[in-house]
């Protein structure tokens, strides 16, 4: 006898089959069933429908609750896995909410008793995309040098829209910039201790976004600054056709054209005009641009030279040539540059200032053309001398970084300069440093003021092998200090001097960051020992959670011996490289590793807290954080030791490494994962194929993956020539690759040994990188999932190389988090 089932019944029936076959394609085992032409029932093909029919009664005797919440998972992840998501990302947010310090600055106050600090912070604000900025005050009061005492406010301020704040010489004003959005004005303010002074909106037809790297003039009335030069006049059309005379503004009836094709400096500097130099007098608010700089050459870091009674002021300056093209220049120290000094009226009256439209060019004089690189230039308190870095070693050999040099000019008292200026070598580049020795200096910034009462002697911060330390470097005699202590491994970072004493901040991979304060033990003895002082701040503090995890953890730099050492090898190259292996102390059994590799491959991963990998340890991985030859703080001779050898020596000393931890009983060589961006990207696509059974899954953070196609597309071909043909494809360069170019850039890819791969790989790439773009990831992902291994792919459509945005880097590293823990189970 059949039963006859209402229609009410059979739709019931109809949305719980529809609810299971969501569930089942957000599965990757059964998504492809989705993609069948066939009806949906087609899933459950083995069983007869019949059979289905007659089990209805026990299908709607179910639940009617359960039957009705029948949950629908995102794409990728089945229940287990959410799970994962849920808990991982939980413990992300605490580690992602902990602050980082950006800047600090010291101020005297008018009393003269004790000093005033303000430190710009910022926390990544996921749900809004962007960071969170705030300032943060504290009094310092020093007793003695064991006793230093910080009285800090009670809240810190959120700087909300300010781009850029840079406070005058005397510290009794700061300059607060707030970019445009659109179209609308550049905003410049003046604020004193308690209430904004004056403001100015300059519009978008004086200049664009001002960038970093201003300076106040010595009488706070004048302010010297890099901003985009204003758009360009572009053609106009309308129902007639082309209208003689260039249009600015868009007019009804009519429409602009693109007008010529403007070349732009690569990776973060997308969409930015041509950088130029201008100069605001606070008195007037009138902004001029600097005349008399030739239109290829690109400016930045500009300083004002000391004032010479009677005579026009200097700015001297840092200028890129663009000729023959803007390669990309983010991180490409290896782009020729030199300081250059431009002559600029103070304009002291209305009628100067009119004066200056009818004058004609003004002579720029290159001050550095004996040397192929000058910049971050600093004046001396006393005006007589003018520092600056150099990094020549990177220029003449086409790496696109190496070992910086610190040099002199002598200042003229008199302001007439001169292009045969003598330049004075301070700290020449480091070839080979002995065991325990200065290996050379690695300098990213100096600070606004980074001179000690002597006038010659600067703080600064600086790379050492595989720890950021502070150097004291005296610039007259050439002596350099290693001043942060060297016997504990952390990392130390120079924040801002107050006075004659150093405010820092220190840390290391188990350590969140802490300030420290500096003082010279006894300076009428003229002694070089340095002791530091703890300071209670509030700023990196962190949940118990966090505090916890954390203190079950240590670390240690390894030294790593080179594998096959051989006669062609220069000394610094034969020396041992190192590693930085982050461990549980409670090891009753090696934890599962994941090996840590920086891009570059000219950077390093230094012994610093980071908020991702300390996250990736407290889920139970031991970290083994590589620093192959070629990384910077190991001497110049090591580092160009990689050039025209990359895909084999770096890839070779980082087996060499795995090899060492394994062999000491420190890792479980079945549970081996590897993780890298950029180069590090490329080392992990290298190894997971040169070595397919030591890793059971990797994670690739856009990779360079075939070097013979980034050639093509990336924003500095040139990267792919030096590092495959070492200093040699500097001259060999060319924007038309030959075929047998092409052979080799293939030679020393990763996508060679793509048919032995086996391991698991996640791939996360940035939509709009312009350094490796993301069409060699792609196609590396696709090669392996048609040969059949396990591949995720995580697109972020606004992100660059850096992968940096708050939101797109919490993704990141919650999805690399759950993908080796489902390979190291």
């Amino acid at each position: 006898m059949s039963r006859t089932l209402p229609l009410a019944s059979f739709t019931s029936i109809s949305n719980k089959i529809s609810s299971w076959s969501g569930t089942l394609a957000a599965s990757p085992r059964f998504s492809s069933l989705f993609f069948s032409s066939q009806p949906r029932l087609s899933l459950f093909s083995s069983t007869p429908f019949s059979q289905y029919v007659k089990n209805l009664p026990a299908i709607l005797a179910m639940d009617s609750s359960k039957a009705g919440t029948v949950k629908e998972l995102p794409v990728g992840l089945d229940e287990a896995t959410e799970e994962e998501y849920a808990s991982q990302s939980k413990l992300l947010q605490e580690f992602t909410n902990i602050s980082s310090i950006d800047k600090a600055w010291v101020f005297k106050p008018e009393s003269g008793i004790g000093s005033q600090a303000m430190f710009s912070i910022s926390q990544p604000n996921l749900l809004a995309n962007k960071k969170r900025k705030f300032m943060l005050s504290t009094s310092i009061s020093k007793e003695s040098n064991n006793n230093v005492n910080f009285q800090w406010a009670p809240f810190p301020v959120e700087m909300t829209g300010v781009s850029i704040t840079v406070p005058s010489p005397s510290g009794s004003t700061i300059l607060v910039i707030r970019n445009p959005e659109n179209e609308s004005p550049t905003q410049f303010e003046i604020w004193s201790s308690s209430r904004l002074e004056k403001e100015f909106r300059i519009p978008q037809s004086t200049h664009g976004s001002v960038f970093e790297g201003i300076s106040w003039n010595s009488g706070e009335s004048l302010i010297a600054y890099v901003a985009e030069e204003p758009s360009p006049c572009k053609p106009s059309f309308d129902c007639q056709g082309y209208k003689q005379g260039a249009a600015k503004d868009k007019e009804c009836m009519s429409w602009k054209g693109q007008g010529d094709w403007e070349e732009e400096w690569g990776e973060c500097y997308a969409g930015k005009r041509q950088p130029a130099l201008f100069v605001i007098n606070l008195d007037s608010g009138k902004v001029h641009a600097v005349k008399g700089i030739a239109k290829s050459l690109s400016v930045g870091q500009v300083v004002w030279a000391p004032p010479v009674e009677g005579i026009d002021q200097y700015l001297v300056f840092v200028g890129w040539s663009a000729d023959p093209r803007k390669l990309g220049i983010k991180y490409c120290y290896n782009r020729p540059c030199a300081l250059y000094a431009v002559k600029v009226p103070l304009y002291k009256s209305e009628a100067a200032e009119s004066d200056l439209k009818s004058m004609e060019e003004l002579t720029v004089v290159n001050l550095t053309q004996s040397i192929s690189s000058a910049f971050f230039p600093q004046f001396s308190p006393d005006g007589k001398f003018l520092v600056f870095l150099s990094a020549k070693a990177s220029v003449d050999s086409g790496a696109h970084s190496a070992t910086d040099s610190l040099h002199r000019i002598d200042w003229p008292t008199d302001g007439k300069l001169c292009s045969s200026t003598k330049i004075i070598d301070v700290i020449p580049v480091v070839n080979c440093a002995e065991d325990g020795q200065f290996p050379g200096l690695y300098c990213s910034s100096f600070l606004s003021k980074p001179w000690l009462s002597d006038g010659c002697t600067m703080i600064l911060s600086s790379y050492w092998r595989s720890c950021q330390v502070i150097l004291s470097v005296n610039v007259l005699s050439g002596e350099v200090l290693r001043i942060s202590t060297a016997d504990s491994g952390f990392s130390w970072n120079v924040l801002t001097l107050d006075g004659d004493n150093i405010i820092a901040v220190c840390s290391s991979p188990i350590d969140v960051p802490q300030i420290k304060y500096g003082c010279l033990v006894d300076k009428v003895t003229n002694t070089t020992a340095w002791h530091w002082l703890n300071v209670s701040s509030p700023i990196f503090k962190c949940s118990e959670k966090v505090m916890s995890l954390l203190s079950h953890l240590q670390f240690g730099i390894m030294q790593i011996p080179v594998k096959d050492v051989s006669d062609c090898l220069t000394k610094g190259a034969a020396k041992s490289f190192e590693a930085i292996f982050v461990s549980s102390k409670v090891n009753n059994a090696p934890d599962p590793l994941i090996v840590v590799l920086h891009g570059g491959p000219h950077s390093v991963s230094l012994s610093s807290f980071s908020k991702s990998l300390a996250f990736l340890s407290s889920l139970g991985f031991s970290l083994l954080i590589v620093n192959y030859r070629g990384s910077l703080g190991f001497g110049e001779e090591a580092l160009q030791s990689l050039p025209g050898k990359i895909g084999s020596q770096d890839v070779n000393d980082v087996l060499t490494a795995i090899d060492h931890v394994i062999e000491k009983g420190l890792v479980n060589p079945s549970k081996i994962t590897v993780l890298g961006g950029s180069h590090g990207g490329f080392l992990t696509t290298h190894l997971i194929g040169q070595a397919p059974d030591k890793f059971v899954a990797a994670a690739a953070r856009n990779p360079v993956c075939n070097l013979s196609s980034m050639v093509a597309t990336t924003d500095i071909p040139d990267w792919c020539y030096v590092e495959s043909y070492g200093s040699k494809g500097k001259t060999i360069f060319t924007e038309a690759p030959s075929a047998e170019h092409l052979t080799h850039f293939y030679s020393k890819s990763p996508i060679l040994h793509i048919s032995k791969v086996k391991a698991p790989t996640i791939f996360l790439l940035g939509a709009q990188d312009l350094r490796v773009p993301v069409s060699g990831g792609l196609q590396y992902a696709r090669a392996l999932k048609e040969r059949g291994v396990e591949t995720k792919i995580i697109l972020f459509p606004n992100d660059i190389h850096a992968i940096e945005r708050p939101q797109s880097d919490f993704e990141s590293f919650l999805n690399i988090g759950v993908w080796f823990k489902k390979y190291c189970k």
